[in-house]
Protein backbone atom coordinates (compact mmCIF):
# COMPACT_ATOMS: atom_id res chain seq x y z
CA UNK A 1 0.00 0.00 0.00
CA UNK A 2 1.38 3.43 -0.92
CA UNK A 3 0.05 6.74 -1.99
CA UNK A 4 -0.87 6.90 -5.58
CA UNK A 5 2.28 8.19 -7.79
CA UNK A 6 0.67 9.91 -10.64
CA UNK A 7 -2.63 11.22 -12.26
CA UNK A 8 -2.57 7.75 -14.25
CA UNK A 9 -2.87 5.68 -10.50
CA UNK A 10 -5.66 7.60 -8.90
CA UNK A 11 -7.17 7.39 -12.61
CA UNK A 12 -7.23 3.71 -12.63
CA UNK A 13 -7.80 3.85 -8.52
CA UNK A 14 -11.21 6.02 -9.60
CA UNK A 15 -12.08 3.70 -12.14
CA UNK A 16 -11.88 0.03 -9.91
CA UNK A 17 -14.41 2.22 -7.74
CA UNK A 18 -16.83 3.09 -10.37
CA UNK A 19 -16.71 -1.12 -11.09
CA UNK A 20 -17.01 -1.63 -7.41
CA UNK A 21 -19.35 0.96 -6.61
CA UNK A 22 -21.41 1.26 -9.31
CA UNK A 23 -21.14 -1.58 -12.05
CA UNK A 24 -21.56 -4.22 -8.50
CA UNK A 25 -23.59 -2.54 -5.91
CA UNK A 26 -25.80 0.32 -7.99
CA UNK A 27 -24.24 3.36 -6.53
CA UNK A 28 -24.87 6.39 -8.53
CA UNK A 29 -21.68 7.99 -10.57
CA UNK A 30 -22.86 10.77 -8.87
CA UNK A 31 -22.99 10.03 -5.03
CA UNK A 32 -19.40 7.80 -5.77
CA UNK A 33 -17.71 10.98 -7.45
CA UNK A 34 -18.72 13.28 -5.09
CA UNK A 35 -16.61 15.95 -5.39
CA UNK A 36 -13.62 15.57 -2.54
CA UNK A 37 -11.04 13.20 -4.57
CA UNK A 38 -8.97 16.61 -5.19
CA UNK A 39 -8.49 17.11 -1.71
CA UNK A 40 -7.63 13.78 -0.79
CA UNK A 41 -4.96 10.63 -0.73
CA UNK A 42 -5.60 7.98 -2.65
CA UNK A 43 -3.76 4.21 -1.30
CA UNK A 44 -3.61 2.09 -3.89
CA UNK A 45 -1.89 -1.59 -3.79
CA UNK A 46 -0.90 -2.60 -7.19
CA UNK A 47 0.07 -6.35 -8.30
CA UNK A 48 1.69 -7.15 -11.67
CA UNK A 49 1.40 -3.20 -12.13
CA UNK A 50 -2.42 -2.57 -11.95
CA UNK A 51 -4.42 -1.26 -9.13
CA UNK A 52 -6.06 -4.05 -7.30
CA UNK A 53 -7.17 -2.13 -4.51
CA UNK A 54 -7.61 1.25 -2.89
CA UNK A 55 -9.12 3.67 -0.52
CA UNK A 56 -9.66 7.75 -0.12
CA UNK A 57 -8.32 9.48 2.89
CA UNK A 58 -9.31 13.04 4.22
CA UNK A 59 -7.83 14.82 6.98
CA UNK A 60 -9.95 17.31 9.21
CA UNK A 61 -8.83 18.61 12.65
CA UNK A 62 -7.06 15.34 13.83
CA UNK A 63 -9.16 12.99 12.56
CA UNK A 64 -8.56 11.01 8.69
CA UNK A 65 -11.72 9.72 7.22
CA UNK A 66 -11.24 6.71 5.39
CA UNK A 67 -13.68 6.22 2.54
CA UNK A 68 -14.30 4.77 -1.18
CA UNK A 69 -12.49 1.53 0.31
CA UNK A 70 -12.27 -1.12 -3.20
CA UNK A 71 -10.75 -4.30 -3.49
CA UNK A 72 -10.87 -6.42 -7.26
CA UNK A 73 -12.96 -9.14 -7.19
CA UNK A 74 -10.72 -11.49 -7.77
CA UNK A 75 -8.44 -10.16 -5.30
CA UNK A 76 -11.12 -10.26 -2.38
CA UNK A 77 -10.41 -13.02 0.98
CA UNK A 78 -6.68 -12.59 -0.07
CA UNK A 79 -5.75 -10.12 3.00
CA UNK A 80 -5.76 -7.06 0.15
CA UNK A 81 -8.41 -5.43 2.17
CA UNK A 82 -6.44 -6.10 5.68
CA UNK A 83 -3.33 -4.46 4.15
CA UNK A 84 -5.24 -1.56 2.73
CA UNK A 85 -6.39 -0.97 6.70
CA UNK A 86 -2.57 -1.06 7.88
CA UNK A 87 -1.24 1.31 5.29
CA UNK A 88 -4.27 3.23 6.13
CA UNK A 89 -3.60 3.72 9.60
CA UNK A 90 -0.04 4.16 8.90
CA UNK A 91 -0.45 6.92 6.45
CA UNK A 92 -2.94 8.83 9.34
CA UNK A 93 -0.29 8.74 11.92
CA UNK A 94 2.34 9.83 9.40
CA UNK A 95 -0.33 13.06 8.93
CA UNK A 96 -1.00 13.60 12.73
CA UNK A 97 -3.67 12.16 13.30
CA UNK A 98 -5.33 10.51 16.47
CA UNK A 99 -8.12 8.14 14.68
CA UNK A 100 -9.68 7.08 11.56
CA UNK A 101 -13.47 7.27 11.31
CA UNK A 102 -15.31 5.27 7.84
CA UNK A 103 -18.30 3.91 7.13
CA UNK A 104 -18.74 0.02 7.21
CA UNK A 105 -21.09 -1.50 4.99
CA UNK A 106 -22.53 -4.43 7.39
CA UNK A 107 -21.49 -7.07 4.97
CA UNK A 108 -17.83 -6.56 5.48
CA UNK A 109 -18.02 -5.28 8.65
CA UNK A 110 -16.16 -7.92 10.38
CA UNK A 111 -13.29 -6.97 8.28
CA UNK A 112 -12.93 -3.92 10.28
CA UNK A 113 -13.87 -5.15 13.64
CA UNK A 114 -11.05 -7.74 13.03
CA UNK A 115 -8.35 -4.63 12.26
CA UNK A 116 -9.61 -3.01 15.11
CA UNK A 117 -12.08 -1.06 14.12
CA UNK A 118 -15.18 -0.17 17.03
CA UNK A 119 -18.88 0.50 15.94
CA UNK A 120 -20.54 3.57 16.90
CA UNK A 121 -24.11 4.39 16.75
CA UNK A 122 -26.92 2.32 15.49
CA UNK A 123 -26.70 0.75 11.59
CA UNK A 124 -27.57 3.35 8.58
CA UNK A 125 -28.23 3.18 4.75
CA UNK A 126 -26.22 4.77 2.54
CA UNK A 127 -26.82 4.85 -1.19
CA UNK A 128 -28.98 2.04 -0.58
CA UNK A 129 -26.70 0.50 1.28
CA UNK A 130 -26.57 -0.21 5.00
CA UNK A 131 -23.92 0.96 6.93
CA UNK A 132 -22.87 1.49 10.29
CA UNK A 133 -19.98 4.20 11.60
CA UNK A 134 -16.56 2.77 13.14
CA UNK A 135 -13.65 4.42 14.44
CA UNK A 136 -10.00 3.17 15.42
CA UNK A 137 -7.42 4.76 17.28
CA UNK A 138 -4.01 5.51 15.69
CA UNK A 139 -2.41 7.95 18.17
Amino acid sequence: MRVAHDVSEVESALALRERVFCGEQGVSINAERDGRDREAAHLVALAEGQVIATCRLLVTQGTVRLSRMAVEPSMRRRGVGRGVLVGAEEWARSAGAHRITLHAQMPVKSLYEGAGYAARGRPFVEEGIEHVLMEKSVA
